[in-house]
This record gives structure tokens, sequence and C-alpha cells, in this order.
């Protein structure tokens, strides 16, 4: 199906019938939209692209980083005929293990995506788009990059309009292909898929030559007696592999602490698949499709003119590893700088990456490990890791707990009354709230599509805490607008924010002025997202008054007197300085 026909493809498919409260959110959706420097500079404010390398030196990193990668030794393909790479959220050449068993166990690969339509469609309950303009655009540059990189290695991409189980069921009879070769997902929408591609499969018969094309020694290759096209799922979304972590899915535990100390002590982090230089041949194509543009993927375009500009592809990832890691040295002070706000360099931004697979875990890892090695180990270093643990985490208890992870009470199945006021979600949605924290996190969401963990944190919540708004609609408005979705991490850290989800304080609770005092001090990031209060002393913006919004709802506890947050710091910055000296005295 041409691109061209996507708006009428999104239109003709079959969508749920919307509930009162669908209809109440999704009908006036769209009617409105510190780094390590503590006083960033004009500079350091303006509009900035990540990573901030040029095409040159991003070409420059990528040769290096895939000539680390390729096997030193000649390796044989050990198959013949035609195996097919179903590309999904795994958009990247290196690391990827699907794509090395597809080259391994053939003759020729055909790498193929397909622009699925419901991807386009709305959220479950509430009726968003289920991808915003910004991650739709982040995904045609996912797309252009996967393609050249490809390219630059002896193979192409074919793209394609549709649904994945009608697509390549027909690709594998039309070439014949005896496997197809995937990523394996967790999620209920995503496995659903799986499992509709993997019927279809089972209902074709290969011809004589293509049966007999499968390798009958191949250590990735399950024989295929019944002569129809195989799917084979790789696993590849997570740092730790699911067959090494020390529990099967059932017994994963809850508390992310004792999920960590037991894969840090009894499993080991495998190393990355290394590839031919050379991947090629592909099979002959007529029509390899084109790259959409963002109007064929039914959105408006949206520009990003403040903020933080990412750049979509494995080579825009790679390049980012390397100016963060390498180039800036900041991985060397990631812990001391994470819970930063405002600018690029505060923490790796490596999430969007990481959610649509152009960036592998592992890779990270290894670079982490490198950079340990030729230059130092800190708690900076290991921070890194740390947290790519916490995306293990939500992915393996995705699996844990199916389709509880959408579900109002959570995997805990808390019964909790929500509301829903319209007004209200819309007042956190636009940023006029009347917190100066609140209201500038999330105009940097709608203007970016990003959002630092720090302020995830404080939005979810304001916005179940202090609003007592049902969760799920945060999540579904974080599912439209981030960059870095993926449903995994995300309605793993709403559920976890919300109280309904594994965290072991089921009442944690954000305090909008202790947050902006300790991570905002000077107003430096809500003076840049609401320049109304820029002429405002610096320790009067994140505590205005009546010279800024009106507040829509009241703190559940405290108030927004700075000077009790700022005495406390003080106190405590005494009491850490008097430790440290106690501790030097003994150590002497």
């Amino acid at each position: 199906m041409a691109m061209a026909n996507l708006r009428n493809s999104l239109s003709s498919l079959p969508l749920k019938q919307p509930t009162q409260s669908t209809l109440a959110f999704s009908t006036r959706i769209m009617t409105s939209s510190a780094s390590r420097n503590p006083n960033p500079t004009q500079d350091q404010l303006r509009l900035r692209q990540v990573p901030e390398l040029d095409a040159v030196e991003t070409g420059r990193v990528v040769s290096q980083c895939f000539e680390r990668y390729y096997t030193s030794t000649t390796v044989k393909r050990n198959g013949k005929g035609i195996s097919i790479v179903w590309f999904r959220n795994d958009l990247r050449v290196l690391d990827n293990e699907a794509l090395f068993k597809a080259w391994f166990s053939s003759d020729m690969v055909l790498p193929v995506y397909c622009v699925d339509p419901r991807l386009f469609q709305t959220t479950y309950h509430f009726g968003f788009p289920k991808t915003g303009a910004l991650r739709g655009q982040f995904l045609i540059e996912c797309l252009a990059d996967l393609r050249k990189n490809l390219m630059n290695r002896g193979l192409n991409l074919m793209i394609q309009l549709g649904k994945p189980e009608e697509i390549i069921p027909s690709l594998a009879k039309s070439f014949g292909a005896h496997t197809v070769y995937a990523q394996r997902e967790t999620c209920s929408e995503e496995v659903n898929v799986e499992n509709m591609v993997r019927k279809r499969l089972r209902k074709l018969v290969l011809s004589s030559s293509s049966s007999s094309s499968l390798p009958s020694k191949d250590e990735f290759v399950i024989p295929n007696s019944s002569k129809s096209p195989m799917l084979q799922l790789i696993w590849g979304t997570t740092m730790y592999h699911l067959d090494d972590i020390p529990f099967n899915s059932s017994s994963i535990p809850d508390v992310y602490t004792q999920f960590r100390k037991s894969v840090e002590a009894k499993s080991k982090v495998r190393g990355c698949i290394k590839i031919p230089a050379s991947l090629g041949p592909p099979p002959s194509v007529d029509d390899w499709g084109c790259v959409p543009s963002i109007d064929q993927l039914g959105l408006e375009s949206q520009k990003v003119n403040k903020g933080m500009k990412f750049v979509g592809g494995e080579s825009a990832a790679l390049g980012r590893v390397c100016e963060y890691f390498w180039k800036k040295d900041l991985l060397r002070v990631y812990k001391e700088t994470r819970n930063g706000m405002l600018g690029p360099d505060y923490s790796t931004k490596f999430s969007p990456w990481l959610a649509s697979g152009s960036l592998s875990p592992r890779y990270i890892y290894e670079e982490v490990k490198r950079y340990e090695r030729e230059r130092q180990a800190n708690d900076s270093t290991y921070w890194v890791l740390f947290e790519l643990i916490w995306r293990d985490y939500f992915r393996f208890i995705s699996l844990k707990y199916g389709n509880t992870l959408f579900h109002l009470g959570g995997p805990r199945k808390v019964e909790h009354k929500w509301s829903q006021d319209q007004k209200l979600f819309e007042s956190w949605r636009d940023g006029c709230t009347g917190y100066p924290l609140i209201d500038a996190n999330m105009k940097e969401l709608t203007a970016t599509g990003f959002m630092s963990n720090r302020g995830r944190q404080i939005v979810c919540s304001f916005l179940v805490r202090d609003m007592g708004i049902d969760w799920r609609i945060g999540a579904e408005w974080f599912e439209t607008c981030l960059l870095d979705y993926d449903p995994c991490s995300n309605y793993g850290n709403w559920t976890y924010g919300a109280g309904v989800g594994n965290d072991p304080r089921e009442d944690r609770y954000f305090s909008i002025p202790k947050q902006a005092q300790t991570y905002d001090p000077e107003g430096e990031y809500v003076a840049y997202w609401l320049p109304q209060l820029q002429a405002l002393p610096k320790d009067k913006r994140n505590f205005p008054g009546s010279s800024y919004t009106e507040q829509v709802v009241p703190l559940k506890f405290g108030n927004m007197n700075p000077n009790r947050y700022q005495n406390r710091a003080s106190t405590r910055r005494r009491t850490n300085f008097r430790a440290k000296q106690a501790t030097r005295l003994v150590q002497q």
C-alpha cells in the first residue's frame, strides 16, 4: 500500500467505542498544545541538538564503533535460502542478534519494517494519540538512519505500510523465506501481533526448494519439520539477558533492590554480538518502499524551538555515547549531576534511543567498562549501570504481571477512588497549575518530548497525590508525548509513583517546595520555561506568590514557604560537613 494512503487506512481501522471519559479528554486534547554549572549561560540555554556532533564527526564515530564490533575472524554462513528480519523496537545494526542470526542462517537477508497504523490510533482509556508528532519524527529519523547503516553493509530496508501479521507472511510466501527473526516483546499489544504473525506463518507451506534451504546443523535454527516459515523471537531489550537472571518470570522480586542485588551477584552481562563487515547480498526487490514523511503518518509537523532537539537513529545514539562519555567526559560526574533539569549535559539522555532500540544497553555497558579501564571507575560509572538495571527491572516485571501493569489498581490491585476531573488534568497537561516547577516541566514535555527523571517523579506525584487524578491519564499523556516511551518503563514508573506498583513506600510524596529548593534553587529552570518569571529575584521564581498564576489545588503536605526548606538544607549541609570531618579524623 502506498504511504500516501496512510491517513485513509488509519480512519478505516476499527476503533473502540469511546467512553464518556474518553470523549471528555480526547475532544479537547489538542486545543493547546541544574546542569553542572549552577548558573547556566545564555549559550547553554539556547536550543541544543542532542548529540551536538556534526555529520562528519558522527560519521567518524559510527565507523569506529562498527570497526570495534566486526568479527576478527571469518565467520561462515551456515544456511541457505532467504530469511527475514522483522525490525520492531530494535532499529539498529550494532548488537542486533536477530539480524546476525538471520544472516548466519541464510544466503540472503530481507530486512523489513512495518509502519503499523495501530501505532497512530488512540490510547486505550482516554483517547489521546498513541504517538505524538515529535516521536513520529524521531521514528522517521530512526528508519532513515537504519536504512543507511544497512546499505553501508550490503543490505537495504524494506518499508511497508500495514499490519505485520499481513505483511510478514505475505513476504515470507513471496520470497520463500524459511525463517522470520524478530525481537521478542513482553506487553500484550505487541505479543498479540507476534502470535498473529506466527499463526499465519504456520498456514503457509514452503516449496521443497525453500524448505530444503534450512541449514542442517545450525545452532540458531530449530529444524522446520512442518515446512512452514518459522518465527524466531530473540530476547534483545535488556542489559541482562532473560535466560541469565537467577529467577524465572513468576518469581522475579517485587522490590527493585532485591532484584538488583540478585542479578549483580549471580548474573553476567553478555557481550555485544560481533557482525561481519558485509551482511549482503539482499534478495532482488523491485520496490523497497520509502521512509514516510510526518504527514504520511497522519501527524502534523511540530518543530522544536526551545530546549533540546533529539536526533533519531543509531548513528546519533552512538554519537551521543561518544560525546557524553569520551568527548565531554561527563560520565565522571554523572551521579552528582543526574538530578539536574536544565540543558543536555546533566544526564546521559540515552533513553530515546534505548526506547526505539537504536542503542543497545549492552553496548552502553561495554562502553562504561571501557571507560573504567581507560580513565576511571567511580560511583558515577556504576550509577549509569544502576539506572540500566532499573530499566531491566521494569521490563522483567512486565513479564511477571502482564496487563495488570495497565489496570487502575496496578500489580498490587489497590482499591482507590481516583478523580477524572477534566479541568484539573488540563491545567496539569498545559502547565497552568500555578506551581512553577510543575508548569515548567510540563511545558518542556510538550515542546521537546523529553523531561528529566526528577521532573517525571515530581509531576507524577503532584497529579496523583495533590490533585488526586487517575494515574492512567498521566501515563497515557506521557505515552503520547515522550520520545523515550516504552510501555514497560512508562507504566512501571507510573504505577510506582501512584502507589499501585511495587514501590515499598506506598505513600511516596514529592514536596514541590522542597524539590524546587533542592534542584532549582535559583529558579533558572522555571525561568527558562516560564519567561514571565525571569524578572523576579532568583529566590522568588519558584515561590512567586500572587505575581504568578493562581494555584489550582492546595498542596497535600506543606506550603510554598521556601525559608523552611532553606533552613533544613543549611542544617543538612552542616551535618554532612561535620560527619566528613569526623571521618577524616578517624582515618588519620
